[in-house]
């Protein structure tokens, strides 16, 4: 089975064709292909293929399914005994990314 590991947001994703999975805000329409080009190892099989650090010419395709909203996280700051508390929180953008495709640049994979 193929896979890579994506680099998008400051965060790493292992991806396979088919998967769907939530990165950070991209700035596309719902139904639009995107392209990951920091493409940090891919394997199929047996054959594992590293970069140095991204492999060139590596991209990885995937379609954007939905723009949302991640849950909303609480941060709630206090001080014992001096009466100081605040509430703060907060809801991350996300996109939700169906992956359609693995191309090391000579070869794609479906």
């Amino acid at each position: 089975m193929a896979f890579a590991i994506i680099k998008t947001g400051g965060r790493q994703h292992r991806v396979a064709p088919g998967d769907i999975i939530d990165v950070d805000f991209l700035d596309a329409q719902v139904g639009t292909e995107g392209v990951f080009a920091d493409v940090l190892l891919a394997g199929d099989g047996d054959n594992i293929t590293h970069g140095a650090p991204l492999i060139e010419g590596a991209t990885v395709t995937g379609e954007v399914i939905e723009q949302r909203k991640d849950k909303k996280v609480i941060a709630f700051k206090y001080r014992r005994r001096k009466g100081y508390h605040r509430t703060v929180g907060h809801r991350r953008k996300l996109t939700r990314v169906k992956i359609t495709e693995i191309s090391l640049g000579s070869s794609a994979t479906k």
